[in-house]
């Protein structure tokens, strides 16, 4: 079997990773990760495999091998240690204090990130959630969530839904139908900026709306009554 040449990064993961395992080296473990996860061998696929995938791959060629050494050899192939990248939060503010009742008015915004202060996660592989407090006069980066525990979680998608199941909406560079609908089950409204960009930025376009005319999804997110989602309607009427 031949498989497409390997990024050097990705040579070298497999290679730590197949140290970790008995009686396998990179060629027996590239032959078990292009079952599990196919060809190209990329490093997306690679962040999002699970140790069930890996266990069962090739007709569970390695599901015997004790779960702590699997652990040790998927923390390789995910890329760098976990502890180190989830604690990697440079170019992010000082998370800034919050208590109930400090905005009026504001709501919870969490936003899928993997470097600094952006939205450019896919939701099932950011690194982490930006959580922000966010009124039409003020915003607050409030708490940043790290989100690879997920790794050993039996539902990912689920789990990090819960993760961000205080907040109201949910911006994310990309995000596939199943995982949108737990994060709707949660009670948090996705949207998706496939472009990206700064989240201060995101936000501040956001903070115009709020203090504007909110679309009617909004206008629920903020628990704003009938009476003033009408009221809004006829004035943002009268003004056209």
């Amino acid at each position: 079997m031949s498989f497409l040449p390997l990024s050097r990064d990705i040579a070298l993961r497999i290679g730590l990773a197949a140290r970790e395992l008995p009686d396998t080296d990179a060629k027996r473990l590239v032959g078990v990760l292009v079952n599990a996860i196919g060809m190209p061998i990329t490093d997306e696929k690679l962040r999002r495999l699970t140790i069930k995938e890996l266990r069962k791959a090739n007709d569970g060629e390695l599901a015997a091998i004790p779960m702590d050494t699997l652990k040790l050899a998927i923390r390789h192939l995910w890329g760098e240690d976990v502890d180190a990248r989830e604690a990697d939060v440079d170019g992010l503010p000082a998370v800034q204090t919050y208590d109930d009742g400090d905005m009026p008015g504001s709501i919870r915004v969490a936003c899928c990130s993997n470097s600094g202060e952006m939205v450019d996660g896919h939701f099932g592989s950011c690194l982490r959630f930006l959580v922000y407090q966010v009124s039409p006069q003020e915003l607050r980066l409030i708490d940043v969530r790290p989100a690879l525990a997920d790794r050993e979680a039996e539902d990912k998608n689920a789990f990090r839904a819960d993760l961000v199941g205080d907040c109201q909406v949910l911006y994310v560079a990309s995000i596939g139908g199943p995982a949108a609908a737990k994060v709707v089950r949660a009670g948090v409204h996705p949207v998706k900026l496939p472009q990206g960009g700064p989240a201060p930025q995101v936000l501040a376009e956001l903070q115009g709306v709020l203090a504007g005319t909110p679309p009617p999804w909004l206008a629920k997110v903020m628990g704003l009554t009938e009476e003033a989602r009408v009221r809004f309607q006829v004035e943002d009427e009268a003004e056209v």
